[in-house]
């Protein structure tokens, strides 16, 4: 082979080397569950890229994935109760990032470092922390313990109003919930909120046997006056009606035939059953 020759064979493998990695340069693909930011000589491009195969410029664009799936992210923060007691809150904080917002999250929020999103830590860690410090202090460390989803529902809707829009409108991150894990107090707190439970629980049920105790009065108190209406009503209607005695005779009757025991006189009649004659320890 002449030394032209092997040139020429040199140059045209080196032209298909660079072919092949300017090639391999200009295609991307995008992860399912992911967006991209296209970035060319340091600046972003208005328009994410979807997921799937997309090309771009090879050595000079650079694309950038961000996940649009919900994250879960665990958060202790310290906050003060309007009592001026210690709080240490623990939750969890359920977000998404909207494929639409995107590109102004990674213009206005993401670090030197281009590898790793810091939109939590730089957006949405803050402003959660600040909306819960301003719910508990409008509220006791008591009321923080009996009523946590109102501190919940209060540090929600706060963070989602610092979050902000993004410049169509659109939230420019989708919260979808603060579920408090657990709340931390010092042990004399706790102990002193336990002791005053205890007590409000004592005193509603003393308030109960106190008003049982009433009604159960009041309910004799009726009885009583209806049994005293009723002799009365009776005692009216026998001196009105001195028949009515008979009346309550044939009333209670049990149906067995009596014989009247009496002298002639006017001394008082007594009636004995006839099934009754003759059986001893019936009639004595």
């Amino acid at each position: 082979m002449t030394p032209q020759a092997l040139q020429k064979l040199i140059g045209v493998g080196l032209i298909v080397f660079v072919l092949a990695i300017l090639g391999s340069q200009s295609t991307y693909v995008v992860e399912p569950g992911n967006r991209g930011v296209r970035v060319t000589l340091g600046k972003a491009s208005d328009l994410f890229v979807p997921e799937g195969l997309t090309f771009k410029l090879p050595l000079v664009t650079e694309i950038h994935q961000v996940s649009t799936r919900q994250q879960t992210v665990q958060l202790e923060a310290e906050c003060y109760t309007s009592d001026l007691q210690q709080v240490i809150t623990e939750l969890r904080v359920l977000y998404s990032i909207p494929e639409g917002s995107i590109v102004e999250l990674w213009r206005g929020y993401q670090s030197d470092d281009l590898k790793t999103p810091t939109y939590f830590q730089n957006l949405i860690r803050p402003r959660v922390v600040e909306a819960l410090k301003e719910a508990a202090a409008t509220e006791t460390a008591e009321n923080i313990v009996q009523n946590r989803e109102i501190i919940k529902n209060r540090t929600l809707e706060n963070t989602r109003e610092k979050l902000g829009k993004t410049s169509q409108g659109a939230d420019l991150i989708s919260l979808v919930d603060i579920p408090l894990q657990g709340i931390r107090l010092s042990p004399e707190l706790f102990a002193a909120i336990e002791q005053k439970m205890t007590q409000e629980q004592e005193a509603e049920k003393a308030k109960y046997f106190q008003q049982q105790t009433e009604i159960e009065a009041e309910t004799a108190v009726i009885k009583a006056q209806g049994e005293a209406e009723s002799i009365r009503i009776r005692g009216e209607a026998l001196r009105q009606n001195p028949a009515f005695i008979d009346l309550q005779i044939v009333e209670k009757w049990d149906g067995q035939s009596p014989v009247v025991v009496s002298d002639g006189g006017d001394e008082a009649k007594v009636m004995i059953p006839v099934d009754a004659l003759g059986q001893p320890g019936k009639t004595r």
